[in-house]
């Protein structure tokens, strides 16, 4: 893998258990040996750099606190071994449980605190230390649904303020896809796709991207007729849909494609008024899986399974309910036909 993280930059490693992000992680950090490559961090090659003199942050899944310490002492003890006076080390430590909004905590100990209580001072600990880059290994896995969600705001907003290069190990795609500037999906070691939240998920490279990040619709096809903005698809078992053809993938009459359809671009209604863009397809529910303010559902159309995630309103459609499915052109994604396949094993 090659990859640059520019400097004040948040970038997240996501991908399925085994896919190879921790061990990544692990040897920017030191923890593990690079057999091959170099690793630089603001230019410096590193490899043979042992951990301590790297001037890393590091922040784990198990918090990995000394429970017999105070949480000053905590906070302190990186800055204890960079021989800092306790002076400085007294005002850097007040500092970092100012910005992780724990400013009274100093002489408690670990276990007098809650659970998103302790993540915050280990992320005080971490950035005490003025790191050059802050890696952080599903920091938020140990915590309850709705702490998660208030963590991945606070989390951000810290990387916000103080402007550090930040790698962020995940497997779960909404944290990946809400707390990144820029997202790299893996599998088997590789680097599937790097881009913004925006790009991995709306124009996915691979049958893998398109499966791991979110729920898709996955089909083959030949295009039956080209244009230079549209391109008409024959689907096997299925409809024609209409899509706009990618750089290098669906251009010519003949062409293969592999295509994907994100389940919240399936657009169901009882009726649809049919445009020049759309294609409207009939069908029938066969189960809905009620998510408070949205649900999904499968839908069978012609010899097609379909997913679909739409809001409610008022009430659900029902099993066994007859549906217009509506796919617009620009929903619809030509998959490299390459690269299709490629982890899909691993995504199911």
């Amino acid at each position: 893998m090659s990859l640059n993280v520019t400097d004040g930059s948040f970038v997240t490693f996501v991908g399925p258990s085994g896919c190879g992000k921790t061990t990544t992680l692990r040897m920017i950090a030191g923890l593990e040996n690079a057999t091959a490559g170099d690793i630089l961090i603001r230019g410096q090659r590193v490899n043979d750099i042992p951990i301590h003199k790297r001037n890393l942050g590091l922040v784990f899944q198990n918090y990995a606190l000394f429970p017999h310490k105070t949480i000053f002492e905590n906070v302190a003890f990186g800055l204890k071994y960079r021989n800092v006076d306790k002076q400085t080390i007294a005002r850097r430590v007040r500092e970092a449980l100012q910005l992780v909004q724990l400013p009274h905590v100093e002489d408690r100990l670990p276990r007098q605190l809650s659970g998103g209580q302790q993540q915050r001072i280990a992320l005080a600990r971490a950035i005490v230390i003025q790191p050059d880059v802050l890696l952080l290994d599903e920091p938020l896995s140990a915590l309850d649904a709705n702490l998660r969600e208030e963590m991945r705001v606070e989390l951000k907003r810290i990387q916000r303020e103080l402007g550090i290069a930040t790698i962020f190990v995940t497997h779960d795609q909404a944290e990946a896809l809400a707390m990144s500037d820029r997202v790299v999906v893996m599998s088997n070691g590789f680097i599937e796709q790097e881009g913004t939240p925006e790009e991995v998920y709306n124009e996915p490279a691979s049958e893998f991207v398109a499966n791991f990040l979110g729920i898709s619709n996955l089909m083959s096809g030949s295009v039956e007729d080209a244009s230079a903005d549209t391109v008409k698809i024959a689907v096997e078992g299925g409809p024609h849909l209409l899509a706009h053809p990618r750089e290098g993938r669906g251009k010519h009459k003949g062409d293969r494609a592999r295509l994907a359809v994100r389940a919240e671009k399936v657009f169901l209604a009882e009726q649809h008024a049919a445009d020049d863009d759309s294609v409207i397809i009939d069908g029938t529910i066969d189960a809905v899986d009620y998510q408070g303010q949205a649900a999904r559902y499968f839908v069978t159309a012609g010899n097609l399974s379909w997913q679909a995630v739409n809001p409610i309103d008022r009430h659900p459609f029902h099993e066994g309910q007859a549906v217009k499915l509506r796919i617009r052109a620009q929903d619809v994604v030509l998959l490299d036909p390459a690269r299709s396949g490629n982890g899909a094993e691993q995504a199911g």
